[in-house]
């Protein structure tokens, strides 16, 4: 079985989970998406750090051009808000960990692009937009499906951690909103 296939089978609850609570945004509504935003900057730019710290370069050397923290900064800017504080991040301590969290990360660009078209265009969208080059995607599944990881456990154990950083963060901005 592909890594994928056991991160898929192994996270599907979180997955589910993190999915309902982020479909109660209204993106259509400034404010609300306001709060998406902030919710996500409080992960992202933390869990991408941690995946550069960790090496990705070795194992993705696009990872420039698929880093969304800076497109993320922007909206949030162009909104009039300010980062919130970031949550810790993901501890990625090895080859493993660091697919199973970028399994999380890349996977949520394929989200965001179905949720960018609910996103007005009066409202700054890059970080929901799809981006990166052709193929982008597909490249980071063969290069998961390849991986040959022995420790598949310690990939689910990141990635989970990685969606529970997010149901964290989506929890604690949505309590902020009066």
């Amino acid at each position: 079985m592909s890594l994928r296939s056991v991160l898929r089978a192994q996270t599907a609850d979180c997955h589910a989970e993190v999915d309902m609570l982020f479909g109660t945004f209204d993106l259509s509504n400034r404010e609300r998406y306001r709060t998406f935003l902030r919710a996500h900057a409080r992960i992202v730019p933390a869990a991408e750090n941690a995946i550069e710290n960790a090496g990705i370069l070795r194992l993705l050397p696009d990872w420039s051009e698929r880093r969304r923290a800076p497109l993320l900064f922007a909206d949030i800017r162009a909104l009039g808000d300010q980062m919130p504080a970031l949550l810790p991040p993901p501890a990625l301590g090895c080859e493993a960990a660091l697919w199973g969290a970028l399994y999380v990360l890349e996977g949520s660009k394929l989200g965001g692009a179905l949720l960018a078209k609910s996103v007005p265009d009066h409202l700054p969208s890059s970080y929901l937009a799809p981006q990166g080059s052709k193929g982008a995607m597909r490249l980071f599944m063969e290069r998961l499906d390849a991986s040959d990881v022995d420790d598949p456990a310690a990939a689910v154990a990141a990635a989970r951690t990685v969606f529970d950083l997010f149901l964290k963060a989506g929890q604690l901005e949505l309590e902020a909103v009066p």
